[in-house]
């Protein structure tokens, strides 16, 4: 066996039966995905009886062996304060978000999962705890997906149709929410600009692939976002290359947002003069990611999706 054919499958290149331009719903040569990660509450704490104390903030400091009410109040800024902000912004400019969500810190404060579900914006799946999946057995992990979805139904009241894993899936992830039967799609890729779908192994499923690049986490120390002005700029000058690629080919573009961050009064001023600048263009079309999933779907010629679960 020579040493090429020992390295794993991987997805270098697009299918080669890529959809035409035009065919995002009213010829929009673009769609925006603002996506709300909702992990306040199930990030990792000993006082909550995790086996360590989240470290990822925007000043690193882990306390080990003892709970930590420095860093637990600074994820309670989220849901007291930058959620509503956030939402509140991008329903002013008539925008629906996908709110990717933790089961644990939407079984803490149910009502602001609940009350976003009856304002029209999509809870998705982000895990139950706040944590990554590698390594994880596969016996585990399908338990973690059916009590995370079991969660988000009961509080949102209806169904969640859309994964996405905080950093690393698992190697099995993909499979076990394909053998959950609820799940449209998952996020959990980085390697492309437009949705695609995968066959084999049980229906079709549909992969909307996530950013890290536009994204706000990069207000974090090192990330390359110190001003408002940083995001706006960063992500403007991303939409507006897709939108020119969109003329020819349809394009995708992921925002996204948390609300420990974008949420704070100094930043949130980028996501509203990022919302003005996309609302100035034409031929934008503005969708959560079940939206996009389900038009994807319709692209490749497949029928309406519906839950197996």
């Amino acid at each position: 066996m020579t040493a090429a054919a020992t390295l794993a499958a991987r997805d270098f290149l697009r299918p080669a039966d890529q959809p035409a331009a035009g065919r995002w719903p009213g010829g929009a040569r673009i769609a925006v995905s603002f996506v709300l990660n909702f992990e306040e509450g199930a990030e990792l704490s000993i006082a909550d009886g995790d086996e360590r104390n989240e470290p990822v903030y925007e000043v690193r400091e882990e306390v080990f062996g003892a709970p930590d009410p420095c860093m637990n109040s600074h994820y309670e800024y989220g849901p007291r304060a930058g959620f509503d902000r956030i939402l509140s912004l991008l329903e002013a400019h008539d925008v629906r978000a996908t709110i990717s969500t933790c089961a644990r810190a939407a079984e803490r404060v149910p009502s602001l999962i609940a009350g976003a579900a009856e304002r029209d914006h999509e809870i998705a799946c982000h895990g139950y705890r706040w944590e990554s999946h590698s390594g994880m057995e596969a016996a585990e992990e399908a338990r973690v997906i059916a009590r995370t979805y079991d969660s988000l139904t009961r509080i949102a009241g209806r169904a969640p149709v859309g994964w996405h894993t905080r950093s690393a899936s698992s190697v099995h992830t993909r499979r076990l929410l394909r053998e959950h039967g609820g799940f449209l799609y998952d996020s959990d890729a980085y390697n492309d600009d437009l949705p695609y779908v995968l066959s084999g192994q049980g229906a079709p499923h549909v992969v909307l692939p996530y950013s890290f690049d536009t994204n706000d986490m990069r207000f974090s120390p090192g990330g390359g976002f110190v001003f408002a002005d940083d995001f706006t700029r960063y992500c403007a000058d991303a939409f507006d290359w897709l939108w020119r690629e969109g003329a020819e080919r349809p394009r995708m573009m992921s925002v996204g947002l948390h609300q420990r961050i974008i949420g704070r009064p100094g930043r949130i001023a980028g996501l509203e003069k990022l919302l003005k600048h996309m609302r100035s263009r034409g031929d934008v079309w503005f969708a959560t990611r079940a939206e996009i999933a389900h038009e994807w779907r319709s692209v490749a010629g497949l029928p309406r999706w519906t839950a197996a679960a």
